[in-house]
């Protein structure tokens, strides 16, 4: 079975009826939410209600008969289902090169279990070193955060669609994706100073957030779950 069906498949299965859950974003989600759906036409699941941390999950969850709510209506939550750009061996993350790292974060926040769905080629032993970091901030003056992060050890660059104008996010933000060389020594620090200035209002670094990571390989599936 292909690695990112195989842990979108296993994380479904966590899914019990009459459960609140986060819908996390990204192509893993995306089987994810599918495999929801497939389950509730089955009639092994009922009475579930999915909170979706963008725009493009909500419409996954349309199409596949996923039932929604919004957090005002649903804010605390059973169990968040989501991917990641990068895990590392604390089960620290990059996430959000989707786009939707803020609002997946404020998702995360709300929900009692994060369990985070990836194949094994996001696992990386330092964060940083495949991924860059997304960097959400609003669009007002942007670009003196340029200089800031260069500062920090970062090379950032406005993310933009096909057609050269910028990409702006569900909460109307832009991102900056953000290269570390050699990747980010003290996610912790960086991530602190990053979100005490003005107008960075969301970093993809998701630290001390994944209860659980479940792996998606060739041959099956492992599960990382924190130290302690």
């Amino acid at each position: 079975m292909n690695p990112k069906q195989a842990a979108a498949d296993r994380g479904a299965s966590l899914v019990q009826s009459g459960m609140a859950l986060g819908l996390g974003s990204g192509t893993t989600s995306t089987l994810m939410v599918q495999a929801i759906g497939r389950k509730l036409r089955e009639g092994t699941l009922r009475d579930i209600v999915g909170v979706p941390s963008s725009s493009a999950i909500a419409a996954v969850a349309r199409e596949s008969g996923v039932p929604l709510a919004t957090l005002d209506e649903r804010p605390a939550l059973d169990l968040n289902l989501d991917g990641a750009d990068e895990v590392d061996p604390n089960l620290d993350l990059i996430k959000g090169l989707g786009g939707a790292l803020l609002w997946e974060k404020i998702v995360a926040t709300a929900a009692r279990e994060v369990v985070i769905l990836v194949d094994d080629s996001k696992l990386v032993s330092r964060l940083g070193t495949k991924a860059p970091l997304p960097v959400e901030v609003v669009p007002f003056g942007w670009k003196c955060h340029l200089a800031f992060i260069a500062s920090l050890g970062g090379a950032p660059t406005l993310r933009v669609e096909p057609d050269g104008k910028p990409f702006v996010t569900d909460e109307g933000n832009y991102i900056l994706h953000c290269r570390f060389e050699g990747g980010i020594a003290n996610p912790a620090g960086l991530e602190a100073k990053l979100l005490g200035r003005a107008g960075i209002v969301g970093t993809g670094l998701f630290l001390g957030v994944a209860h659980r990571v479940i792996v998606g390989k060739p041959d099956g599936v492992e599960v990382l779950t924190q130290k302690g």
